[in-house]
């Protein structure tokens, strides 16, 4: 049957992105990975990883992927919930006390804050939906003022926290009011990083040994990890971003980013690193129905309720998100599932694909999508921080346009 894409078309990738984006200095490098009925059609290293030292992309570059690890998380929790170590339902209190006493803002500036009592307790789906009441920390509102300092600074090295650890980091969110009731609006958050103290604590292992053991070794993700050990540096991109003069520049070089140490957080919502491949890995897994190479991960009905818009009514984030706050979809109808975004209705959201693909990004501006209908899997990775660019949206016309069976 083969892949049913063309690959002269499948040319327009590579043409596109080194004319628009490579060529005119809005980019130094990009890597695109195209698979479908679980065959890579196209797999492509354009430009720089590291322009300072004039090293190119190669097809096993190291890129910072940040918040795809999202669903990385949400995959590794999904494993609990199949050996019934939780229900989505249960409340967050059950596992973590210090969360019982959580109560709602209403007005007021740390530590004179209003408060109310909570209508209903935090679920665990809540986490993983992005409805707990969360926020991230950094934005200019009294709740987010009112997070741990360590949340703020990390901006500028996302994915690393300093010297604290995910219990000392939750410590302290748990004193905290929430922005709004559990389960009335969307808000990213730091709830994946959460769901990684959760699975510490349910499981007794670090969340790193837990991934390694139970995802990132028996999907023969051999480069994903949170830190880049010294005897891969040489393939670890740099970092960029636009430059107030024009422009892009390094924001992160490799030699001395702190992904280069290993943390005492784990961040399971923006700290991993990895390559293309290990990602499309974890997709193919997905789009396979739980099952890579012979390695059972998860069930299938479990990916079906992952993949599923879990937003109350059919609606989509675009409706739920609380206004003026931080919203990483501008698109109408894309919902959201357990840890990553679900595409309703593309003549709504203008987004070409089907109904049901599922899809998130990260802050250096590297995305992915599943598309389930078409088996389809896409990874797209670049390192450019504050991006300005859609370059996911016109990966999707591309990609689809490849189609031709």
């Amino acid at each position: 049957m083969g892949t049913g894409l063309s690959t002269d078309r499948l040319q327009r990738i590579d043409r596109h992105l080194t004319e628009n984006y490579i060529d005119a200095g809005r980019i130094y490098g990009a890597l695109t990975l195209v698979a479908r009925r679980g065959e890579v059609a196209h797999f492509s290293a354009l430009g720089l990883m590291d322009a300072e030292r004039n090293k190119p992309t190669e097809l096993d570059t190291i890129y910072r992927i940040y918040s795809m690890t999202k669903p990385i998380t949400a995959v590794a929790m999904m494993l609990l919930y199949e050996e019934g170590k939780f229900q989505l339902s249960d409340p967050l209190s059950d596992y973590l006390p210090e969360w019982a006493d959580t109560e709602i803002w209403v007005s007021g500036e740390y530590p004179n804050f209003k408060t109310r009592p909570l209508d209903r307790p935090i679920t665990i789906r809540d986490l993983l939906s992005h409805q707990a009441g969360l926020t991230l920390g950094f934005f200019d509102n009294a709740v987010d003022r009112a997070y741990p300092p360590m949340l703020r600074e990390q901006q500028h090295h996302l994915g690393h926290y300093g010297e604290t650890d995910l219990e000392g980091m939750f410590a302290q969110v748990a004193k905290v009011p929430l922005r709004y009731a559990p389960g009335t609006a969307w808000q990213y958050s730091v709830a994946l990083e959460l769901c990684g103290y959760l699975i510490q604590v349910i499981t007794g292992k670090r969340f790193d040994v837990f991934l390694k053991e139970r995802l990132f070794a028996p999907l023969g993700m051999t480069d994903t990890a949170f830190n880049v050990p010294d005897e891969k540096l040489d393939r670890f991109s740099a970092n960029y971003a636009p430059a107030d003069a024009g422009g892009i520049e390094m924001v992160d070089d490799p030699v001395t980013s702190k992904f280069r140490e290993t943390p005492t957080l784990f961040s399971g919502g923006g700290g991993l690193v990895g390559t293309a491949l290990d990602y499309y890995r974890l997709c193919q897994m997905l789009l396979n129905g739980g099952e890579l190479d012979g390695e059972r991960i998860l069930g299938r009905k479990t990916i079906e309720l992952m993949t599923t818009n879990h937003l109350p009514n059919g609606e989509s984030i675009t409706d739920r998100a609380l206004p003026g706050m931080f919203n990483t979809i501008k698109h109408q109808s894309v919902g959201y599932g357990l840890g990553m975004s679900i595409g309703l209705a593309p003549a709504v959201s203008q987004i070409v694909g089907s109904a049901g693909q599922y899809a998130w990004g990260g802050a250096a501006a590297t995305t992915f999508w599943v598309d389930p209908v078409e088996e389809l899997a896409v990874v797209f990775m670049t390192q450019l921080k504050q991006s300005p660019y859609s370059i996911p949206r016109e990966l999707q016309v591309l990609v689809n346009a490849a189609i031709v069976d």
